[in-house]
């Protein structure tokens, strides 16, 4: 829907506050997922399947977005995607960081909660890296590679596209 001048008007605040609604409910959902015990091999396995299963279905998501956003106008597109798809990576990292940790005690140092590694999750895409938790073992070194191609790939995508949408709302005319 566009104003007479031909903008796109700007999100009204209760889409505001369904975002921040679902985002949030990634965090609990992120919480509440069963975690805690390692388990035998066959749930270790099924565990980083859903993983890679769940980090597949992001990248998809943002290649739709970016192909979307080239056919449309960028200011009619709605920034609630790339938002939640950045929420769900790194939720997802997290659980990764957090099941790494109890899986290979050891692969991270001053990783021991769900919280410390949501912290670790988003320290790293930041890419602040406050040296309070880091990795020690090489499988967690290797998870951290991933995270990091991840990150710089998806997340900037990601990234990008919310940019380019709020530029384009941000000029006359809405392109």
């Amino acid at each position: 829907m566009a104003f007479e001048s031909g903008r796109t008007p700007p999100p009204r605040r209760w889409d505001r506050t369904i975002l921040a609604g679902e985002v949030g409910l990634v965090v609990v959902l992120y919480y509440l997922v069963p975690f805690e015990a390692v388990g035998d091999s066959w749930q270790v396995w099924v565990r980083w399947t859903a993983l890679a299963a769940g980090l597949a279905l992001i990248c998809r998501s943002v290649v739709r977005a970016a192909r979307l956003q080239e056919r449309e106008d960028p200011a009619g597109l709605s920034l609630r995607p790339p938002i939640l798809l950045a929420a769900c990576g790194i939720a997802l990292f997290a659980l990764a960081d957090h099941g790494m940790a109890l899986a290979r005690p050891g692969e991270f140092a001053g990783l021991e909660t769900r919280t410390d590694a949501l912290y670790f999750a988003l320290t790293t895409l930041a890419t602040v890296g406050y040296g309070d938790i880091h990795a020690q073992g090489q499988w967690a070194r290797g998870l951290l590679i991933c995270q990091m191609v991840f990150n710089v790939a998806v997340i900037a995508g990601a990234v990008r596209l919310l940019a380019g949408r709020l530029r384009a709302r941000a000029r006359p005319g809405g392109r």
